[in-house]
């Protein structure tokens, strides 16, 4: 596979090489919070207001459904009179008990991790959200416990439908009040993801397109993604969790000021070094930098500091800065120009984004 980043202006390309539509699914993201919205108050997540709060919120789920509970935790932030912890695993820590609430995230409604959390949930007698696909076995487990269930109606891929699994949780945390977020919000975030899509739609050429711009950024380099803040962190994560399976590519994720204690010892290693008189250009390593407006002081600091000491090694550097002012928003802003980012990255590449055959093989080993 050779990077063409010509490919990314032709249209004919875009399609053929996108069979599974995943930048129709990513230009849906805005549709997706506004109908998310409508099914979570048609379920009835503000029943929890009738309810004690809870000492502490579980969401369980594994890959692009899981991301929900991260991106919950950040919009929450720290100030949350309650840890929010995501769990990507069969079992619950044993601390878990009756006065938690655990919200139990699967896509298809069939993640054998997530129905196993959700089943030992209802047995130590947790409160029980859960959301997926309707008439699954998730939604028999919450049905059969009197739980809440918010059916979505996915299509494709988990990772593909973010913010029809994200936005429920929202909305659960702020009838808690966990979080401010009202009608008016959601449709702020749905304003900033239309921006996006028509800003990075398909027929928008490389160099006023800032998803094929990022793309062309990222291809042929080992990307190191960092994130200033809660917020950032975990659009950091994702992007390295797109570059994965949309792209197939590698990607290392970490958080300040954390990585500036390991991480940044790379800008000395040898995938920093770059051979000017080399036949042709390696792959080298490019600092991802997502920068946030509500970052600590000390934080930012470190942060500058170490954009400058990249670029005094000669390791390019791309920054991208989180845009509005509530925390979904911000992190809206970035999830929604990195998704197209990584597609447009596949594409360019000749890779499918949609299928992911080596985590499809591991899934159809393990059950045998």
């Amino acid at each position: 596979m050779t990077w063409e980043p010509e490919r990314l202006d032709d249209q004919h390309h875009l399609t053929e090489g996108d069979p599974g539509g995943m930048l129709v699914a990513v230009a849906a993201s805005a549709a997706q919070v506004r109908i998310a919205y409508r099914a979570a108050v048609e379920a009835g997540v503000d029943r929890l207001t009738s309810r004690v709060r809870p000492r502490a919120v579980v969401v369980v789920g594994m890959g692009g459904s899981a991301i929900a509970g991260d991106v919950l935790a950040a919009v929450c932030g720290n100030g949350a009179p309650m840890p929010i912890v995501t769990l990507r695993s069969h079992q619950l820590p044993g601390w878990v008990g009756a006065t938690d609430l655990v919200i139990a995230v699967s896509c298809s409604g069939r993640t054998e991790e997530t129905q196993s959390a959700a089943m030992e949930a209802v047995r130590r007698g947790c409160s029980l959200i859960a959301i997926g696909s309707a008439d699954s076995p998730l939604e028999a487990i919450a049905r059969q416990a009197s739980a809440v269930y918010v059916p979505v109606q996915a299509t494709g891929q988990a990772r593909a439908n973010l913010w029809l699994l994200t936005i429920p949780l929202i909305v659960s945390a702020a009838s808690l009040g966990l979080v401010k977020a009202d009608e008016e919000l959601y449709e702020r975030v749905a304003g900033t993801l239309e921006d996006i899509a028509h800003r990075c739609r398909p027929s928008s050429e490389s160099f006023v397109n800032p998803g094929k711009t990022l793309a062309m950024e990222l291809a042929e380099s080992v990307p190191m993604i960092w994130g200033s803040s809660s917020v950032t962190a975990v659009a950091g994560y994702r992007l390295a969790c797109q570059l994965n399976t949309n792209a197939k590519y590698p990607a290392i994720f970490g958080e300040l000021p954390e990585a500036g204690h390991n991480q940044v010892a790379a800008f000395d290693g040898p995938m920093a070094a770059r051979d000017i008189f080399a036949d042709a250009a390696g792959r080298t390593l490019r600092l991802v930098m997502l920068r946030d407006v509500e970052e600590d002081p000390r934080v930012s600091r470190r942060r500058e500091t170490t954009v400058r000491l990249a670029n005094d090694r000669g390791v390019p550097v791309t920054e991208l800065s989180a845009e509005g002012t509530h925390p979904l928003e911000r992190i809206a802003s970035l999830i929604g120009l990195c998704d197209y980012a990584t597609t447009y990255l596949a594409l360019g590449y000749g890779v499918d984004p949609t299928p992911v055959p080596a985590i499809t093989e591991l899934k159809a080993r393990i059950s045998q």
